[in-house]
């Protein structure tokens, strides 16, 4: 039996999406597939992307590094569900240290995941979206696009620069009908976030103090962070581009209160 959309928000999306084997990406590859999207769901580790999410002929699946441009542009043209209308960059790495302690290698790193490979995937699907009158873009950004945490360089360098990015191609592509925005979460309960605590002397006490930090007492669940990736990608807002949704629990307004 063929597995028909199920009238959605997201019916008619043919969905590219990054990062998608565990975490914010997974949260948001089951949000667009239950709205009616098809999507081609890519992640570096292909052994958990393929356990991750059940079989449907709405979505296909790749492993593929994303600064591997002549990798997604074949996983793009060889795809099952069609030409791609929407592309939501998830696919991220976090990269934290002194600066004078950064290594080129590491420098390099997180501008190749964080903001290459982010252009390489809209890069990739562009010419299509623009043959077919327009297409959406949304980069999961982060807080540290806007802010910066001493201790955490290069990350909120090269997070700058995606939301940069954002806004520089939406202005560039609005007049071919291409939206392209971003949303930045603050803390999120993923397994990176665990990871983090665990590498406190107290992990309780370090989770105690990150919840603390938060006017709600505690922090996003990736499925919230995906509602509002599935609100950005949708056609909901058609006059929506340039911009970057802040979902933080209100930690931003609080700490510059």
């Amino acid at each position: 039996m063929v597995d028909q959309p199920t009238p959605g928000r997201l019916t008619g999306k043919r969905i590219f999406l990054t990062g998608a084997a565990q975490g914010i990406g997974l949260a948001i590859a089951k949000a667009c597939l239950a709205e009616g999207a098809s999507l081609l769901a890519v992640d570096r580790d292909g052994a958990t992307l393929a356990g991750a999410l059940p079989q449907s002929d709405r979505l296909a699946l790749a492993t593929i590094d994303i600064t591997d441009r002549a990798g997604i542009e074949a996983a793009m043209a060889g795809s099952s569900i069609g030409p791609i209308n929407a592309v939501i960059n998830n696919a991220g790495i976090n990269v934290f240290g002194p600066p004078l302690q950064t290594s080129d290698a590491d420098w390099d790193r997180a501008f190749d995941v964080n903001v290459k490979g982010a252009w390489n995937c809209i890069r990739a699907a562009l010419p299509g979206m623009i043959a077919a009158g327009g297409g959406a873009v949304l980069n999961i950004a982060s807080t540290h696009s806007f802010t910066v945490i001493p201790g955490s360089f290069p990350y909120p360098v090269a997070k700058h620069a995606l939301l940069g990015l954002t806004k520089s191609l939406a202005l560039e592509f609005a007049p071919q009908g291409v939206r392209v925005n971003a949303l930045a979460p603050g803390y999120v309960l993923t397994q990176k976030t665990l990871d983090w605590w665990a590498t406190f002397p107290d992990p309780q006490a370090a989770r105690a103090a990150t919840m603390a930090l938060h006017p709600g007492g505690r922090i996003a669940t990736p499925e919230e962070i995906a509602k509002a990736a599935v609100f950005l990608i949708s056609d909901e807002v058609p006059f929506m581009t340039a911009a970057c949704l802040v979902v933080d629990g209100g930690l931003g307004t609080l700490q510059h209160a």
